[in-house]
């Protein structure tokens, strides 16, 4: 049997935001590693954004950085149990609605998009939690309680950063909450080195080089992935596993909590030709939701399962015939494993507008741009309204992936592939209700406790929530952060995997967690083969904006203990 998946996300806005300042900042504190999603109000020509020149592509973003603005954060902070089965996080999401004190640009289709997601832009104006961009405004403003001082405690607390598609949101992250961004790629990168000495990482290019999934949207990466893990759960195959686990917030607290439900389902064989090519390669429909085919990601993913077997088992038929003829077969095995369907989705798309293509050629996956009473040993004191760790339902813990809304065809990722816009990796779930005061209860358990060794448990998930008022989707750049959290569990799951398949219990115990190295610090370029690595050279100089912000956050001799290991890491 399966079961869904409750996700707790915290909404922050200005009228709560001194309230949840010591939770947010706990959960920052305490996280493993931390996973961040943006919303924007726009980014401007999008041609412009895959230019084949980087350095001209950079000078785009910082044009869209600068004129543009930040109007949701999500940032989701992901724990490591130790005390419980290996892979188990306590995770702690938070969706902040935000308010730009300064006048920027707001695109049309941008709202547009965002308002038909459930977005709000009446509260965004009224309630939005206020920010400037740029340098610090007399130069004490990372201090006290505002959106600046809750990046520089990110900043303080040295830990992991995870995102998808991450090199626009690491842009605007730095002029809307850092400083002035940069003039030359070189230095951006090299201040990034030093802003992040525990390193950044970018499941999109997770997604296509470690994972190697038929596509790279948020949504198909993280059902994948959930996917799988679940899978290899309900098998009993050996472990480890991904297990996450939820908070339960209690009192005034509860209040701001957003439940988002995903029922889990069991797929219904549907017609091949049924599921829109367009959106199942790239993620984007030009047609939207009038398109007549569908766009549920259940059903794509399905779909190219199928599609891969049957290729398999294709291939397996020519083998077996040129062996009966005698003939000699050379590279027979060259794309064994490979991801069946990349191949023909490298392809332009004829009807997409000329500034939606890149170069394909050199990218291989397009898409359009997501027990109650029981205490940790190891955790730290709860933050106020916050009670003990409760399970939540996880990936782990369904043998079928999670359903979009088949009955309204809804258009996820309007972008283009390699490019951050309003619309990656939202809009996954309906069914989010708006908890109340003394009306949210859930009771849960979890079917992964026992560590992956056997075959898993039912769930129960029970949601009584009193609705506020009811919700146009479920567009929040929290969730988009939690999916991007997930992906990156996973794939270090899976790495850990090959690794002890190849022996690594000979291999010492490392003081410090090894998360996915082959990821560390490189982000995903579109039409690219090669990522952006994130390093200081030997010949660039750090901004002096970031100097003096570096001095501010950490004092002057951590600021030259940081930028040293981050020289002699990149020499």
């Amino acid at each position: 049997m399966t079961s869904s998946m409750v996700v707790a996300v915290i909404d922050v806005q200005n009228d709560n935001f001194n309230e949840l300042w010591p939770a947010m900042v706990l959960a920052i504190k305490t996280s493993s590693f931390i996973a961040v999603d943006t919303e924007l109000s726009g980014l401007g020509n999008r041609t412009s954004l895959l230019a084949e020149c980087i350095e001209e592509r950079y000078k785009s973003i910082c044009h869209a950085a600068r004129s543009r603005s930040i109007i949701s954060l999500g940032f989701a902070c992901f724990k490591k149990l130790d005390n419980k089965a290996a892979d188990s996080y306590l995770v702690q999401v938070y969706n902040l609605t935000l308010l730009c004190s300064e006048e920027y640009i707001i695109e049309p289709k941008s709202v547009q998009f965002l308002v038909q997601h459930g977005f709000d832009f009446n509260k965004q104006y009224a309630m939005g939690v206020p920010y400037c961009k740029g340098n610090n405004k007399g130069g004490l403003d990372y201090q006290g309680i505002s959106m600046r001082a809750l990046y520089t405690e990110l900043l303080r607390a040295k830990k992991p950063l995870v995102l998808h598609n991450g090199l626009i949101d690491m842009a605007f992250l730095y002029q809307c909450f850092y400083a002035q961004l940069p003039e030359r790629l070189a230095v951006f990168t090299a201040d990034l080195s030093e802003i992040f000495p525990a390193g950044v990482y970018d499941t999109k290019y997770a997604t296509e080089f470690e994972l190697r999934l038929t596509a790279s949207y948020l949504e198909y990466a993280y059902k994948k992935c959930k996917l799988d893990n679940s899978r290899s759960v309900a098998s009993g195959g050996p472990g480890p596993h991904v297990h996450i686990e939820f908070c339960e917030y209690a009192g005034q607290m509860s209040s701001y909590v957003d439940y988002i439900v995903c029922p889990s389902i069991t797929f219904l064989e549907g017609e091949p030709d049924s599921v829109c090519e367009r959106f199942s390669a790239f993620g984007w429909c030009p047609s939207g939701s009038e398109c007549p085919l569908s766009h549920d990601t259940d059903l794509i993913i399905l779909q190219d399962e199928r599609s891969k077997t049957a290729k398999r088992i294709r291939r397996k038929r020519q083998r077996d015939k040129k062996r009966g003829r005698g003939e000699q077969m050379q590279g027979s095995s060259v794309f064994e494993g490979a991801p069946e369907n990349k191949v023909s989705r490298m392809e332009l798309d004829p009807d997409q507008p000329p500034e939606h293509h890149q170069g394909e050629t050199a990218e291989p996956c397009p898409e359009s741009k997501p027990p109650p009473g029981v205490q940790q040993a190891d955790h730290p004191p709860p933050a106020a309204g916050v009670l003990p760790v409760t399970t939540a339902a996880t990936g782990g813990d369904d043998a079928a992936v999670l359903p979009m809304d088949s009955g309204r065809n809804r258009q996820r990722n309007v972008k283009v592939e390699g490019v951050k816009t309003e619309s990656e990796g939202n809009g996954m779930c309906e069914g989010n209700t708006t908890a109340d005061n003394d009306a949210a209860k859930i009771t849960q358990t979890n079917a992964n406790d026992g560590g992956g060794g056997g075959n898993a448990t039912d769930n129960s998930v029970e949601v009584e929530a009193k609705m506020n008022k009811p919700e146009v989707g479920t567009h929040r750049a929290g969730f988009d952060a939690f999916m991007t959290g997930y992906i990156f569990a996973y794939a270090c799951t899976l790495t850990k995997k090959e690794e002890e398949g190849e022996g690594a219990e000979d291999k010492k115990p490392q003081e410090e967690e090894t998360w996915l190295p082959s990821c560390l610090n490189k982000l995903y370029l579109g039409g690219k083969a090669a990522p952006l690595n994130i390093v200081k050279s030997t010949f660039t100089k750090s901004s002096k904006a970031h100097l003096q912000k570096m001095e501010m956050v950490w004092g002057k001799t951590v600021a030259s203990t940081l930028a040293d290991k981050a020289q002699q890491g990149n020499v």
